[in-house]
């Protein structure tokens, strides 16, 4: 079993990065970097993972965790998926639940 780095463990804090798999967790890893790592951590993600898996597994497991910008920068700069039309709302979240017009269709 490969983990991640040691100096991951503050984005990957659910679990000890003792306890993780690269390729097994990745569907944790991924996106916990992806939202929470810095660039350095996210430089590391991609010498791990080839840019197409982090992407494939973007559009295949959308998890409710990316703040709007985040998603848009991540999905427009880092995975170069700008013409991939993809739902926010099973991405972008905020404090306050998920982002959507709420009284405009009550109203």
């Amino acid at each position: 079993m490969v983990h991640p780095p040691a100096s991951l463990q503050p984005i990957l804090w659910s679990v000890s990065v003792n306890h993780l798999d690269l390729e097994e967790d990745k569907g944790y890893i991924i996106p916990q970097v992806l939202v929470y790592g810095t660039l350095k951590e996210i430089r590391w993600l991609f010498r791990t993972y080839s840019k197409s898996a982090i992407a494939s597994y973007f559009m295949k497991h959308p998890v409710k965790l990316y703040p709007k910008d985040t998603f848009l920068f991540t999905k427009n700069y880092l995975l170069g998926l700008e013409h991939k039309p993809l739902d926010a709302d099973r991405y972008v979240t905020s404090f306050f639940g998920p982002v959507k017009q709420r009284a405009a269709n009550r109203v």
